[in-house]
């Protein structure tokens, strides 16, 4: 499919009824929508028909729009159309928001608010709503949902994790101590058979602390680490496995370019099936240096790693994994040196433009990555940021407050892969999505695989603001087959396999929407485009 995301041609409809004081305001685009929509309704009531996301959360002050914020970047290249649509929703659809009891994590959608228009449209004071998603307590019920893995893996920059005080981490010993618990109840659980830590303090103490917190708190687990001969305080990546479920091959393989004990990888064998991949952890130069040729430097030289640790006798793998805090968006000239290289962007393949792992100036964005070998992604069950961090207030970190959960126990999102390796598997599940076209009660869209097989498949449909269309989780797919190793599906009234749930939505509004399919474990997203 075309991958490019347009501009959201549809037209703003402004419904507008007045009851009992209060103004109905119906957005049938949420892209397109803008402040000045309410310019003429100061001092009023009004009253959202869409759910609102809270994009901003800091100290108690709440920034709100119907789009979540991107930074132009995670979307499409500086200066392309992608990346000029996402910078013009960003400026035009916000607004503060006041008056709010008690908190709120951003994410966190409201439903049928009621706030009074102050005597700037972008100025409204809460006066009602019903706040529903993304709360603490919804991620407390567990991680994302990855499918049917037989390995959780975990990469996490830990925030300047140091045993030794510090001026990058903590202070002193006592607040250590707060960041060591907080981190180790998020370790906990994420409960992950490998992790790939970034930020550590260099050396063995600050890896063999959490090493040892992981064994004390999941009991009937084995973790181990790799000694490590450097000493002293600055970064440094590492790996943590439990030794029960992998074994690695020999020590980390690394590259000193730019900069030294941040970029490693190593081969792990399955101890179930025998199955091997290599996993990379890395760690890039800092984004507020603007040194983009150096990230750029650091991305070939992985990449050339890669290339020559996978001939290594012992190792003979091409499946692959590189993760880590890279310091740089989606569609920069770094993460363009894997993607241009046949390698596949994990947090886009399984997510569209929705996926985050980041927050920075009221913008979501990731710059924790996860990006796979073509033979790899065949093996990945599902893949996700798991939003502890990013959405909450800064306030809440260790050194500033006395919230003792794992909630901010760093600045970044930890972001979790499944897999269920099978060297066997040859062949590709490779959806595509034609651009949604509306006739009445219908639209259609078509996938593609290259299983010899007739696959019985699921799909479901969500809004770009990750909202979902159908309450009927994971809809059959069983469209005609038209032609071989082609599906076509029609959400038609007339379609006897459609949900009745979702035949009373039809026709579903212009605009963009996210697919998920699911086969044989396997998830993948794409958009769909309907004009």
């Amino acid at each position: 499919m075309n991958s490019r995301i347009p501009f959201l041609i549809a037209a703003v409809l402004l419904f507008c009824s007045t009851i009992a004081g209060q103004v109905h305001i119906q957005i049938d685009d949420p892209g397109s929508w803008s402040t000045r929509a309410l310019d003429s309704y100061h001092g009023q009531t009004v009253v959202f028909d869409v759910p609102m996301v809270v994009c901003a959360n800091a100290n108690g002050n709440y920034v709100v729009s119907p789009w979540r914020r991107f930074n132009g970047e995670s979307h499409g290249v500086m200066g392309s159309a992608e990346y000029n649509e996402t910078v013009r929703i960003n400026n035009t659809c916000m607004f503060s928001l006041s008056g709010v009891s008690g908190y709120h994590r951003c994410g966190e959608k409201i439903y049928n608010l009621q706030a009074q228009v102050g005597s700037s449209s972008s100025q409204l004071t809460w006066k009602g709503g019903t706040w529903k998603g993304n709360t603490r307590a919804d991620l407390e019920a567990g991680i994302p949902d990855l499918g049917d893995y037989r390995l959780l893996l975990c990469g996490f920059n830990l925030e300047n994790y140091y045993i030794t005080p510090n001026s990058m981490g903590a202070k002193n010993y006592s607040d250590h101590q707060k960041q060591r618990a907080k981190v180790s109840k998020a370790l906990k659980k994420i409960n992950a058979d490998i992790y790939g830590l970034v930020e550590l303090q260099q050396g063995n103490e600050a890896i063999a602390e959490i090493t040892s917190d992981l064994n004390n708190n999941l009991p009937g687990r084995n973790y181990k680490y790799f000694n490590d001969a450097s000493s002293g305080t600055s970064q440094a990546v590492g790996f943590v496995y439990d030794a029960n479920k992998v074994e690695p091959i020999g020590t980390p393989a690394e590259t000193s370019v730019e900069l030294l004990y941040r970029k490693k990888m190593i081969c792990f064998r399955e101890t179930a099936t025998g199955e091997k991949f290599i996993y990379s952890i890395n760690h890039f130069k800092s984004m507020n240096t603007g040194a983009n040729d150096r990230r750029v430097n650091e991305a070939r030289a992985v990449l050339k790693l890669y290339n020559s640790y996978r001939q290594n006798r012992n190792v003979s793998e091409n499946d692959a994994l590189i993760m880590g805090d890279m310091n740089c968006y989606a569609f920069t000239d770094p993460i363009m040196v894997f993607t241009n290289n046949g390698m596949i962007d994990l947090h886009r393949a399984f997510h569209a433009d929705s996926s985050y792992s980041y927050m920075f100036g009221g913008m979501a964005s990731y710059i924790d990555h996860a990006i796979s070998s073509e033979s790899l992604y065949r093996q990945i069950t599902g893949m996700s940021a798991y939003h502890i961090n990013s959405d909450e207030d800064d306030d809440y970190t260790y050194d500033k407050s006395s919230d003792n959960t794992m909630f901010r126990c760093s600045d970044h999102d930890p972001v979790l892969v499944g897999l269920k390796l099978d060297s066997t598997l040859s062949q590709t599940i490779e959806p595509y999505t034609s651009d949604g076209s509306l006739s009445g009660d219908s639209l259609s869209f078509y996938y593609v695989y290259t299983t010899n097989e007739d696959p019985v498949i699921y799909f479901d449909i969500y809004t770009i603001n990750g909202l979902p269309v159908c309450p009927i989780s994971k809809i059959i797919y069983e469209g005609d087959l038209f032609e071989k190793r082609t599906k076509y599906y029609t959400l038609k009234d007339s379609n006897p396999n459609l949900p009745e749930e979702l035949k009373q939505m039809l026709p579903l509004p212009s605009g963009i929407y996210v697919l998920h399919f699911y086969y044989k474990g396997t998830i993948s997203s794409h958009k769909l485009i309907i004009r």
